[in-house]
């Protein structure tokens, strides 16, 4: 099967329970907090809407895909691309819910729930995070809202 940029897969098959990794490489402390680190160093580039910053903080390939509330990003120029034309998240974003998983030393996901000022959604974004050349970069991420009414 060939993938977007045709780069071939290889053939799905059922997990080796004998090639997991060991629990004890999961959620290390030291590599949850750099992932931690870099998560909050994107959220203030985040609320400023640092355009360069972010563009930095996702991997520079095409392979990259952005998923949002209107949109599907495929390749870091698409997401540069669309960046350009974004007014940013709104005033008051405050975070609730954060889930940092790190997977040996080199790869994460967070998972975080969101809300604006005088709003009724809540947001979640999810991302995949890849330590590449040394550095964190996001390699996959998704943003959906939630409305819950006007109670």
């Amino acid at each position: 099967m060939t993938a977007r940029g045709g780069r071939t897969q290889p053939p799905a098959t059922a997990p080796d329970p004998g090639g997991q990794a060991p629990t004890s490489a999961i959620n290390r402390p030291e590599v949850v907090a750099e992932v931690q680190a870099a998560f909050d160093a994107y959220e203030h580039a985040l609320v400023r809407n640092d355009r360069e910053r972010l563009d930095a903080w996702f991997w520079a390939d095409e392979l990259t895909v952005r998923y949002g509330v209107a949109e599907r990003l495929y390749g870091a120029d698409a997401i540069a691309a669309w960046r350009r034309t974004y007014a940013g998240v709104p005033p008051g974003r405050r975070l609730g819910s954060t889930v940092i998983a790190t997977f040996g030393r080199d790869a994460a996901c967070v998972s975080t729930e969101f809300t604006g000022e005088d709003t009724n959604v809540i947001g979640r974004q999810s991302q995949t995070w890849m330590r590449l050349d040394g550095h964190w970069q996001i390699v996959a991420a998704h943003v959906s809202h939630e409305d819950t009414g006007t109670s």
